[in-house]
């Protein structure tokens, strides 16, 4: 009898279309909202992103992969986004694990798998949000960020420059190709010497739960910032 085992693999739902249904319930049994909305999202994973990624599981000789079509159990969600004027950054969302198999590691199991995948194709950095599991994520390796903008639909074709265009901030000034005639005009009398600037003050530091970071107003336990509905939010990343 050959030996029983079980094999975990990170697949993107693209490839495993017969598995749309039951992931649009696996997130809709954590986030709700309607089954054509969630059925609408998935269907947009792509090679070109977003990319909606499935750890499978499968129980069965150590020979069949649960990548390939055959029996397996879902067991958990992830969906990665590029990042606006960041070519080697992805934007890490809508991680789940399905209840019933929560507390055994899943968790971190799909966050690694998920880091091989992005590091095979050359991302070199990972984005992420949340309310609070920022002490899972710290466990993993990921420190407290900024907030990055990501882009979905976005093919990884399209230039560096076109996604910087995209996180420009607001009421930035563009280029314009109108020219005036030069005006001779007299040279501005000097300007006396500036004074030399004072010593920036020494970091302070703060501690949140054993991970150091420098008192920005945020940390492991306070952040300054917020979501849509004006709830706390941790921006967290991790290099890859």
């Amino acid at each position: 009898m050959g030996s029983m085992s079980e094999e975990l693999s990170l697949v993107p739902l693209h490839r495993r279309p017969e598995l749309l249904e039951a992931c649009a319930k696996l997130l809709g049994e954590e986030w709700g909202k309607s089954r054509a909305s969630r059925l609408h999202t998935l269907q947009r994973s792509s090679d070109a992103f977003p990319t909606c990624l499935l750890l499978l599981r499968s129980r069965g000789p150590a020979e069949a992969p649960a990548a390939r079509e055959g029996p397996c159990q879902l067991v958990g969600h992830v969906r990665l986004s590029r990042v606006a004027g960041r070519p080697r950054d992805l934007f890490v969302e809508s991680v789940v694990v399905a209840r019933a198999l929560r507390g055994q590691g899943y968790g971190r199991r799909l966050m690694e798998a998920t880091e091989r995948w992005a590091r095979a194709r050359g991302f070199s950095c990972l984005h992420l949000t949340t309310h609070d599991k920022q002490h899972f994520y710290a466990h993993l390796g990921f420190v407290l960020g900024e907030p990055v903008q990501s882009v979905a639909f976005l093919s990884p074709a399209i230039p560096a420059e076109v996604l910087r265009i995209f996180s420009a901030p607001p009421g930035a000034a563009t280029a314009t190709t109108t020219t005036r005639p030069r005006v001779p005009s007299a040279p501005p009398p000097p300007l006396p010497p500036p004074a030399a600037p004072p010593p920036p003050p020494p970091p302070t530091v703060v501690w949140a739960r054993g991970v150091l970071a420098e008192s920005s107003g945020q940390s492991l336990l306070e952040t300054p910032h917020r979501d849509a509905k004006g709830l706390p939010i941790f921006w967290m990343k991790k290099d890859i």
